[in-house]
């Protein structure tokens, strides 16, 4: 930190608002943190999948110690659940394994989402094909599969657990926590993000 001594103050009263100017803007830039990297997690409805996984993301990028440098977010590309809590079911689910899922608000994918976040991550083809179908000109290859970051190549797919048991529930939280410490991994060394 540089001090400047009174008189300065007194005597140059246009530097020092110039220089409270250029401060204010430095302060706003450190407040952010290093590199923010916006990620997006995109479902149909928003009230299983994507708020699951939005959850388990923020959850580990919180024990690495690095949530300040991460906006995470969670959408549906529908608009059938649009205002609605999760769904009960993700929410015991996600409470079991130490997630808190109940201050999620469904809402839908907008335009500005495509350009606003780095990663949009779908969680299967029929999400694809819906955020393709929405993007704007340009943003049509934006989107890409949230288990394309997990550790076996052969899961493509989280699977839609609506209109499954408690099963279908519990896999997704464990596909979640598989790709989110490998999509991690990947913004560590793209971003070159240290904990």
């Amino acid at each position: 930190t540089t001090l400047i001594p009174n008189d300065e103050f007194a005597t140059n009263g246009k530097f020092f608002t110039m220089l409270s100017s250029t401060w204010l803007k430095i302060k706003k830039i450190n407040q952010k943190g290093r590199n923010m990297v916006k990620v997006l997690f995109v479902c149909m409805g928003n009230i299983c999948r994507s708020p699951t996984a939005e959850a388990v993301f923020r959850a580990t990028v919180e024990k690495a110690g690095l949530a300040d440098c991460f906006e995470i977010d969670s959408c549906g590309t529908e608009n059938y659940h649009v205002g609605e809590s999760a769904d009960d079911r993700s929410i015991r689910e996600a409470a079991r394994c130490g997630y808190d899922l109940t201050p999620h608000v469904a809402r839908q994918i907008t335009r500005r989402d495509y350009s606003h976040y780095d990663y949009v991550l779908v969680m299967d083809d029929i999400n694809m094909r819906a955020a393709t179908r929405r993007a704007p000109d340009g943003y049509e290859h934006k989107a890409q599969y949230f288990m394309s970051y997990g550790s076996d190549p052969h899961v493509r797919y989280v699977p839609d657990p609506y209109y499954g048991g408690p099963e279908g529930f519990k896999a997704v939280i464990a596909l979640c926590e598989d790709a989110s410490r490998g999509l991690l991994e990947h913004i560590k060394k793209h971003d070159d993000l240290q904990g």
